[in-house]
């Protein structure tokens, strides 16, 4: 900087110079000396633009770099915690005793929270188990919590939207795709812990028309506006549309709505058939003058046409509100790339600074499209909102029902989380050394190794009362693969957007996800069996690891899904739970944490399977020698038939049994 800037103002001059020199030459004429001031020029600038610069680094700033760089680490360590709110981030420790009681009153909610189903599996459970006709499709499955008969309950969601693509060749006709099949229908629900017969989900809504769990209600379940609904449709026309089908039968329906385009009279007709430049609405004896166009029906582009000027992040969600209606909730951001000493994050195309400064609400029935004011101390969007008066609200006009469900987005917590591997260290030294760098975990999902994502768990922090929903992600310190701490973000109530960053202590070793990752791929039994699922016919899928934290300890949990070759219906087969040096695989959460602590676990919902037996303190030598026997005989039975996935779950049953005979013989 002291180098650069002289020289740039010394280059200034004598380009002032020049230009005058060369503008008195009208009159002086004499050429030599604009020879001469240019040469100056271009030997100057060689001079003070890079020799000097030069120089000044080797003799003056090298030797002593670190004490002349001190001001300005320090302006970029301030200014780059201030544009990513990492200053507002509140550090506390964590004290790891490795004591964990599962049947602590305070902790229930955690533990019937805990998530063993996967979004990416899960779709495609939905797609084949709920799909109910060819033209449906599940484009994402979003996490979220919802508060049922007084329990809160962390749960899975997606909406049943319609895919014209997937109609059949005869049906997609003009009158079927402009005026028939206008929207989707429903929504699927179920818990994010609970695992029905066959290792599939447990619904809270299901079907067509939505069958519904006590104390939830569904009052408009069609999906006009989605995220894969694209197409510009023409409803209330004498076409009743398709509603959703009923056995045999389709139920057929009218569009209730007031805020589509209205056709009106025949030149608004003429001017909207050029607009969409569909000659046949000019032709269709079905179109009246009550009959209204909807048409930005793919949210993401609806809320882009309305506001360009702001990002949005990758992952919409569906909100059923109080009221029965569903609501579409986007997160946008304020980003720009001229925040002062701060560094451009990844994936930010060159952004240095960003806020979640807006929520954006959609009616999925309606298309009403409100923008919201989340962050009323961001300065970009103030100045938006005083440009265009009335497109912004303050976020305590937002419904209440739809508040409750606001999310801190991921993609704003991933950018958050990766300045914070860096900028954690306040100290210029340890900051210019690198001594202290922190990195995002791998952990394996399918059969690949990949970085880990943040997720939304329900989870009670220490010395808090009660659990709440956050999003968190664990970090591992550079060349090392255990656990040197975790950040997360509330959202619940009053401590919306708080950032909480908990530390371990650094002498002590915690296991990281790599770390749990690899026990689980080198342990014998549950390696075993995983090989013996590879090898028959059938494919096992490794979900994402859950890293929980509790008062005192740490519980991971990870997914096993089994999904045979000639199928694309993934089964949750599995559930291997990790704690301190004991790890565990199990047909069901409440198994693997009964196996790992000795108490029965009360898991809501989860359904009795023939695994499941008695603690080991209530076995008899008799009652094992016959469930042995059992096991045995299944296992024999479906090696006969070649069901090698069957067989191996019996010797795994077998195995369990005989362990447990053992404990009992040993006591």
């Amino acid at each position: 900087v002291h180098a650069t800037l002289p020289a740039y103002q010394a280059l200034m001059i004598i380009s002032l110079i020049v230009g005058l020199i060369i503008l008195a030459n009208l009159w002086i004429r004499k050429v030599n000396w604009i020879l001469i001031s240019l040469g100056a020029w271009l030997v100057i600038s060689v001079v003070m633009g890079s020799i000097y610069p030069s120089i000044i680094q080797k003799l003056v700033v090298q030797p002593n770099e670190f004490n002349g760089e001190t001001p300005y680490i320090q302006n970029a360590i301030q200014g780059t915690r201030n544009a990513y709110a990492l200053d507002r981030a509140k550090i506390k420790p964590f004290t790891n005793t490795y004591t964990l009681d599962i049947n602590n009153a305070e902790d229930q909610g955690i533990i019937s929270n805990i998530r063993i189903w996967d979004w990416q599996p899960l779709m495609i459970t939905y797609q084949n188990l709920q799909q109910l006709r060819g033209y449906y499709v599940f484009h994402d499955v979003d996490v979220d919590r919802y508060t049922i008969n007084g329990e809160y309950r962390q749960v899975m969601v997606s909406v049943r939207e319609i895919d014209q693509a997937q109609l059949s060749e005869d049906a997609k006709t003009w009158v079927n795709q402009t005026l028939m099949y206008t929207h989707g229908y429903g929504l699927l629900m179920s818990p994010v812990t609970e695992i029905a017969q066959e290792g599939f989900p447990q619904f809270l809504i299901q079907d067509i028309p939505p069958r519904t769990a006590e104390g939830i209600t569904v009052t408009r379940p069609e999906i006009y506006f989605g995220e894969r609904t694209n197409n510009t449709v023409i409803v209330n026309t004498k076409q009743p549309e398709f509603d959703y089908p009923m056995g045999d039968k389709n139920i057929f329906s009218t569009y209730e709505g007031q805020d589509g385009i209205k056709i009106g009279s025949y030149p608004r007709r003429l001017l909207l058939s050029w607009v969409m430049k569909d000659y046949k609405m000019l032709l269709s004896s079905d179109i009246v003058s009550d009959s209204q166009v909807l048409m930005g029906r793919q949210i993401d582009q609806r809320v882009r046409a309305v506001a360009p000027y702001l990002q949005y992040d990758h992952d919409p969600y569906i909100v059923l509100n109080d009221d029965g209606r569903l609501y579409w909730i986007i997160d946008a951001y304020t980003a720009t790339n001229y925040y002062p000493y701060s560094e451009p994050y990844p994936g930010g195309n060159g952004n240095n600074y960003i806020r979640n400064a807006v929520k954006v609400t959609i009616d999925a029935y309606s298309g009403e499209t409100r923008f919201y004011i989340a962050d009323a101390e961001d300065p970009i969007i103030k100045t938006y909102a005083a440009i265009f008066p009335g497109v912004y609200q303050p976020l305590e006009a937002m419904p209440a029902g739809l508040k409750s469900h606001l999310r801190y987005p991921e993609d704003l917590f991933k950018a958050q989380a990766a300045m914070y591997r860096n900028f954690h260290m306040l100290d210029p030294n340890v900051f210019y050394n690198k001594e202290d760098p922190w990195l995002i975990p791998k952990e394996v999902v399918g059969d690949q190794q990949v970085d880990m994502e943040p997720y939304y768990i329900i989870m009670r922090f220490p010395d808090e009362e009660k659990p709440e929903y956050v999003l968190m992600m664990p970090f591992t310190p550079k060349n090392r693969p255990n656990m040197i701490g975790w950040m997360a973000a509330r959202m619940d109530g009053d401590n919306y957007g708080n950032l909480l960053v908990y530390e371990f202590n650094k002498q002590e070793t915690i296991f990281g996800p790599e770390q749990i990752e690899a026990r689980i791929t080198q342990d014998t039994v549950i390696s075993q069996q995983l090989t013996l699922w590879n090898q028959s016919g059938s494919r096992v899928y490794r979900g994402n690891l859950i890293v929980i934290p509790f008062d005192n300890a740490v519980l991971y949990v990870e997914p096993i899904y089994l999904q045979a070759e000639n199928s694309q219906l993934p089964e949750l087969k599995r559930v291997v739970v990790a704690f301190g040096n004991s790890i565990v695989m199990e047909p069901s959460l409440d198994q693997a944490l009964v196996r790992l602590f000795g108490d029965q676990v009360q898991q809501p919902g989860t359904p009795a399977t023939p695994s499941e037996q008695p603690p080991a303190g209530q076995d008899t030598v008799q009652s094992l020698a016959a469930q042995a026997r059992e096991f045995y005989n299944q296992a024999q039975q479906k090696l006969q038939t070649g069901d090698w996935a069957g067989y191996g779950e019996s010797l795994n049953q077998l195995n369990d049994v005989i362990r447990r005979l053992e404990t009992l013989t040993q006591q």
